[in-house]
């Protein structure tokens, strides 16, 4: 699930992911507010779901809040976390919280799509880079 509250990622994610889409290699659900991706984790999807990518700055709940919630109730769901700023307090707080990966903006989407599709690795994704 991508949570984001600017409606325009669902068109860029749909277009990145276009192939693995159609070949049925992923699906994509998606929420534009925190509040609306837990209400879908409690309500509908808990059960196939493996990875949520979410931005930190939205309205209402950020997305650091939001990780915060779910490694609580759904502590074995991914969690990427998007955000344009390079800040180094929403780094730690990120790992703190639960992070599985933290990538910043501009998003490299083929190393997104890799850790995706792989999402059974231990290989984490930081600061927009797959490191080991």
């Amino acid at each position: 699930m991508v949570v984001d509250d600017e409606q325009d990622i669902q068109l860029l994610f749909k277009q990145k992911f276009r192939r693995e889409l159609k070949e049925n290699q992923i699906m994509l659900y998606f929420a534009f507010s925190a509040e609306e991706a837990l209400d879908c984790l409690q309500n509908k999807l808990t059960n196939c779901l493996t990875l949520i990518v979410t931005d930190i700055n939205m309205p209402g709940m950020n997305g650091l809040e939001m990780l915060k919630l779910i490694k609580e109730k759904y502590p074995d769901l991914k969690v990427f976390i998007i955000t344009a700023y390079d800040d180094e307090d929403y780094h730690l707080t990120a790992k703190e919280y639960g992070a599985d990966g933290y990538i910043t903006k501009p998003i490299e989407f083929n190393q997104l799509k890799t850790k995706i599709l792989n999402i059974g690795s231990s290989v984490p994704i930081m600061q927009g880079k797959i490191i080991s």
